[in-house]
């Protein structure tokens, strides 16, 4: 079952705009087709959603 973008929050709060939560179901949606394992399609959105919010500016 594909997730969307309202579910990227119940998995990682970094997904705190709407642009990082569609990013985050993308991603997730992605990984889920290429390997069809839900785990590591949550792990690999969360990692990729992680490294842009540390790289986004503070301000």
């Amino acid at each position: 079952m594909p997730w969307s973008a309202e579910e990227a929050e119940r998995h990682t709060h970094r997904a705190n705009t709407p642009e990082l939560r569609e990013l985050w179901a993308k991603i997730a949606n992605e990984c889920l087709a290429r390997t069809g394992d839900e785990g590591r399609a949550i792990r690999e959105a969360n990692a990729v959603i992680a490294r842009l919010a540390r790289q986004a500016p503070r301000g």
